[in-house]
Order: C-alpha cells, then structure tokens, then sequence
C-alpha cells in the first residue's frame, strides 16, 4: 500500500494506492467515513484491479474547501491524474455511491460504477415514502428533521478528551457487536478527528453537513441514474438498521418508495440494474466478501 497526499484545486486530497493487477477502480467511501473504510474489502479486489481508495474532501486526513458535487469530481479528477487512471470504474458506499453516479454522468466512457446502497437520503421529499398515511409520514419526517438538525448542531461543537474516550468506547461496544475488528474500527474513528489542544473536532464539519442536507442530487439521486449512459449497477440494502425503532415505519416507507421508483427506472433504463442484498446499510462492513464478489461480477461483466 502507498498512502498520498494530491493537490486538487483548492485543497488537498488523501489516497491510498492498494496495488493490483488489471483495470483501475476507484472507492469511495460515505458521508463520515475515510478511506479506512476499505481496509478489508480492498484487497478483495486486488487479483482483478488496481484499485485505489480515497479521502473525500472534509473527510479524513484530506483538506477542507466547499462541498459542490463539481468540486469533488475534480478532486476525483487529480486523483486519476496523478496515479494515470484513464478510464477507472467507480464504486462508492452511500455518499460515495451518489458520487459514483455523477463520475459516470461526466465521463459517460465510464466502464462501470456501482453505488452501494446509496440512493436517497433518509430525509428526503415526502413523495419518495410509499404506504405512510399523510399525517402519520409528515410527523415522522418532522421528528427526523429534529434529529438531524441536533446531530448537525453537535458536529461543530469539540470534544473534550474525556467525551473523546466516551465516543470511543461507544464505538467499541457498537464495533464488537456488530462483529467488527474493533481495533480497525476504532483506527478509522480516530482518522476521522482533528484534535488540536486536547479539543477533538469530529469531521466532516457543519458546512459540509449542511450543504449536504441541502442538495436535490443527496435528497434524490434517482434524477441522476435516470440520465446514466454507462453500465450503473445499485446495490440495495434490505435490512432496517441504525435508526430509532420509532422510525422503523418511515424508512420501511422509504425502501417501498424507492423499489417502486427503482422498477420505473430500470423498465426504462436497460443499462441500470438494481440487485438487492440481505445486509444493513453497512454492508461494506458486516459483509465484505459477498459485496466484493457481487462488485466483481458486474466489472467482469463491463470491461
């Protein structure tokens, strides 16, 4: 592995070249995450690819610089550029996925990229929820908009050592019974903090939070699929995880609305497929080995 640091306009972007043999692929990890979210699934792929992982700009060990999808494309751009990728596939987690699909919407010769469960946001337009009554979906959604306004809140406030080691217990606890290398888990927390005078800030900051938040391609990027020219595979997750029980119906919603959406698009879209996995939406995390050869298969496939 050889760890870099790349100019891009602006700022400067972290990556990691895993080594490999064949055609290059890129991965590119979720709102929160860090390269390190790779660490066991990248080497899954090395036999068949290059493969070269990065840090999203306000993410991980790479700089901060306004959150605009054109701007993270071109940070995609210098990546490419300086490990003289000239036409890699693209596979991203969640955030990472959206962006995947703007990469091939800009490089329609993309051979293939692949978005791992990521779709819609959580907290997206009322329309994208399917059996929810009216007054039964707007409530949920706005108890949601409460909890993510709290939890954007948070994201600009520092850490003291002592909540630093509260939130790394936390994450112990969640890592080992989720049956996570813990250690790893706890490494890729770490990467995601900047600490400075014994104050830990978490990133990616608020801006970027909220720029997100505010985004038509985060709320909704089946707008996006639907304009793909290049083979685009969306692996969705079936398992209901990570949120409060009570909104286990809202995001029950969310998935019915999104395959009823996702069957429009791909009757009309021959070149997007949709393959439907028994995991959460960590899937990278709790099962590397069948993701990876489900990534395989479709890259095999669109050489």
């Amino acid at each position: 592995m050889n760890d870099v640091l790349i100019d891009s306009p602006g700022t400067r972007i972290a990556a990691r070249d895993h080594g490999g043999n064949g055609p290059a692929v890129v991965l590119l990890h979720g709102a929160g995450g860090n390269l390190l979210a790779w660490h066991n699934f990248a080497p899954l792929l090395t036999a068949e690819h290059r493969v070269i992982s990065v840090d999203l700009r306000g993410h991980g060990h790479s700089g901060d610089g306004p959150w605009t999808w054109d701007d993270v494309l071109d940070d995609l751009e210098a990546l490419a550029g300086h490990f003289g990728l000239s036409r890699p596939a693209v596979v991203g987690h969640s955030l990472g996925g959206m962006i995947a699909a703007l990469w091939a919407l800009r490089h329609p010769d993309c051979p293939a990229a692949i978005s791992l469960d990521g779709h819609r946001a959580a907290l997206t337009h009322p329309e994208n929820y399917a059996g929810l009554p009216d007054e039964q979906l707007h409530a949920q959604l706005e108890r949601l908009r409460a909890v993510f306004d709290a939890q954007a809140s948070a994201a600009g406030q520092p850490m003291s050592a002592e909540q630093a080691a509260a939130v790394l217990e936390q994450q112990r606890a969640f890592a080992a019974q989720a049956g996570i290398d813990v250690e790893h888990w706890i490494e890729q927390t770490r990467r995601g903090w900047q600490v400075h005078d014994d104050r830990t800030l978490a990133r990616p900051g608020p801006e970027l939070l909220e720029s997100l938040r505010n985004s038509p391609e985060f709320l909704d990027a089946l707008p996006v699929f639907a304009e793909l020219g290049s083979p685009f595979l969306l692996v969705l997750a079936t398992r209901l995880t990570g949120f409060p029980p009570e909104f286990t119906d809202l995001m029950r919603a969310l998935q019915e609305g999104l395959r009823r959406d996702l069957a429009r698009l791909t009757a009309q879209r021959p070149g997007v497929e949709v393959q439907e996995v028994d995991a959460s939406h960590g899937m990278v995390f709790e099962a590397p080995d069948e993701i990876a050869e489900i990534v395989l298969t479709f890259l095999r496939d669109h050489r």
